[in-house]
């Protein structure tokens, strides 16, 4: 934090840690996240021969543990009792240690995970209003200068977008990008949480407890495809056909926008899936380049070493995956002038530039959801979510294809391993 920043706000809010954990004896079952360096290390070795030493036995990364429910860190602050919350494709990777270490000062744990939820506020402060008791609501779970207690807020919060907040590690809470990955503020794995007001969307009644969980994520898809908006005549490709790339999909598909999408999706299952919600082309066999030749009639021209290079290609490439290998593809596959949106969060990548500059190309980072401008109107993107899930224009409650009891975490995790064997699609935790 910078000198002077948000001070007093700060210093006035300081002991929000001790309140957040200030109950009165009763306790909960929570599924919560940790590791330490020597953990990390020895994971990474054995794990590579056992998959399951990193949610069972002594190295497990994740627990499920009694801890305090929590209380109202401040005023500002309302408790939700959790209905449902989505398991996501990043808690999967944090559970099994695939992120990059970069983002680690973002993080603090033991944390409580969940970020895609539904539930029923029980406890409001007393400087919340146009929400109670009793109301169905979601998060969107970003931890930023608001939440935080940080005043003035951040460039990035004052821009409208509180996901690319600059203070995740600053201010009243220990670091963390949103709840959910956070020591102090737990996530929707656990029968309660707490979230700031400017953290609640309150739901519609017609939409179902499975359709609220489904906002989050269908959120990150509508963020990634307003930063990156086709035209009618673009030619777009997905590489990556489960939740989140079946919902960029639906995203288009939901601004009536008729470009053609090609989808790029190993899995038989998930591919049938995408091409009935308005994938145009399904690529199942993993040659890209081959098939951006015969959908886009780019032209391919062989080097002395590597992969093939197009001329031509796609107008707009989202890679929900973001590994070395499909985004390469997805460079070589965009045609001049094209522009690529990273979805996926991947760890180092190695890179060949030569179809950056031959091409003009500009390569995008995406990351959750914040403000738009929609009609001369702003608007946070999970309010248009939820307005496209009560218009009929996207289907996400039929993504929610598994439920459990926390209970069966373990269980939970091995479906999300094996998506196709289990024709998975979304799993959740049900309360």
């Amino acid at each position: 934090m910078q000198p002077g920043v948000g001070r007093f706000k700060i210093d006035r809010l300081s002991n929000l840690r001790t309140c957040c954990f200030a109950e009165g004896g009763l306790s909960m079952k929570a599924l919560q996240f940790s590791v330490s360096v020597p953990q990390f290390a020895a994971l990474k070795v054995l794990g590579s021969v056992c998959r399951r030493l990193y949610y069972e036995g002594p190295l497990t990364t994740i627990r499920l543990v009694d801890i305090p429910e929590p209380a109202l860190p401040s005023p500002d602050w309302v408790k939700i009792r959790t209905i449902i919350c989505g398991f996501c494709g990043s808690d999967i990777n944090l559970i099994l240690l695939r992120d990059s270490p970069t983002a680690s000062p973002f993080t603090s744990f033991p944390c409580t995970l969940g970020h895609e939820l539904c539930g029923e506020i029980v406890e409001v402060g007393s400087n919340v209003s146009g929400i109670g008791t009793g109301d169905v609501v979601t998060i969107a779970p970003n931890l930023s200068c608001s939440a935080r207690g940080i005043e003035p807020e951040c460039r990035s919060c004052r821009m409208g977008k509180p996901g690319n907040c600059e203070n995740y590690a600053e201010g009243a809470f220990s670091p963390g990008m949103f709840a959910g990955i956070c020591r102090d503020i737990g996530g929707g794995l656990a029968p309660y949480l707490v979230a700031h007001k400017d953290q609640v969307f309150k739901l519609p009644d017609e939409l179902s407890h499975k359709e609220g969980a489904m906002i989050e994520p269908f959120a990150c898809a509508l963020q990634a495809v307003l930063d990156n908006l086709p035209d009618q005549d673009d030619q777009v490709l997905v590489i990556g056909g489960g939740v989140i790339g079946s919902l960029i999909v639906q995203s288009i598909r939901a601004f009536d926008i008729n470009c053609s999408i090609a989808v790029a999706e190993p899995s038989k299952f998930h591919a049938e899936l995408v091409s009935k919600v308005g994938a145009d082309h399904v690529i199942t066999d993993g040659n890209i380049l081959h098939h951006t030749e015969r959908i886009t009639g780019a032209r391919a021209y062989k080097p002395m070493l590597g992969k093939d290079i197009l001329m031509g290609g796609f107008s707009k490439v989202y890679d929900v995956v973001g590994s070395a290998g499909t985004l390469n593809a997805s460079m070589r596959a965009l045609r001049t002038g094209g522009v690529l949106s990273v979805v996926g969060i991947g760890t180092d990548v190695k890179l060949d530039l030569t179809p950056l500059w031959l091409k003009l190309q500009t390569i995008k980072g995406v990351y959750t959801y914040g403000y738009t401008d929609e009609h001369g109107e702003r608007k946070h993107v999970f309010e248009m979510a939820i307005d496209f899930i009560r218009q009929k224009k996207v289907d996400v409650e039929s993504m929610v294809t598994h439920t459990f009891p926390i209970e069966d975490y373990k269980g939970m995790i091995e479906v999300n391993l094996s998506k196709s064997k289990h024709k998975a699609v979304k799993t959740a935790v049900s309360f």
